[in-house]
């Protein structure tokens, strides 16, 4: 059974700007650049006439091409960090990519996403760090990322069960916007 989630992919010079963030953090596990990318929905395990349900249905998402905007360094877990993470702005045109990804997932079958829909990039996943150890290493690299870039795609991946933060496997590219859209972004 695959585990599958969408998303969007992280060009390739943000990744390696994002990428020089890593290190400075004891009991950081850090994400491999080409792994960088900024979830939608996350589906989790599903049998294969599910995903080809999947891969099928979300032909229908028709959205324009996404200006998106990375925002500071921030971690989620309060007061037990797990996830060093880039804030993604939540523009209305990324909020309604994703909620049409949560109505296909939901006309599927598939139960609800029950978080909250929070876009970022997780630059590591975090054990046994200390709420101050991250305030220290957030302190020092306190400035906002001001990166911008527009997809044209949003993406299938796949995951292993056993291997949080990649590697993940495209199975499926959806293109955003229509030609005329495609054509000027290039």
């Amino acid at each position: 059974m695959p585990r599958l989630f969408t998303g969007l992919e992280i060009p390739q010079a943000i990744a390696d700007e994002l990428s020089t963030l890593r290190g400075g953090l004891a009991g950081a596990r850090w994400i491999d650049q080409d792994n960088y990318h900024i979830t939608l929905r996350f589906i989790g395990d599903v049998d294969h006439a599910t995903a080809r349900d999947i891969y099928l249905d979300l032909w229908r998402v028709k959205r324009p091409l996404l200006s998106l905007s990375l925002g500071e360094l921030s971690f989620f877990g309060g007061d037990r960090p797990h996830s060093l993470i880039v804030k993604v702005q939540p523009s209305p045109d990324l909020l309604e990519l994703q909620m049409d990804h949560e109505r296909i997932m939901r006309r599927l079958g598939l139960p609800a996403e029950t978080r909250k829909f929070t876009p970022h990039v997780t630059l590591a996943r975090l054990r046994g760090v200390s709420t101050l150890a991250v305030a220290d290493y957030l302190s020092l690299r306190s400035f906002p990322l001001q990166q911008k870039f527009e997809a044209d795609s949003f993406l299938v991946y796949s995951s292993r069960d056993s291997v949080g933060g990649g590697p993940y496997v495209v199975e499926a590219e959806y293109p955003l916007g229509d030609l005329a859209q495609r054509a000027q972004a290039s």
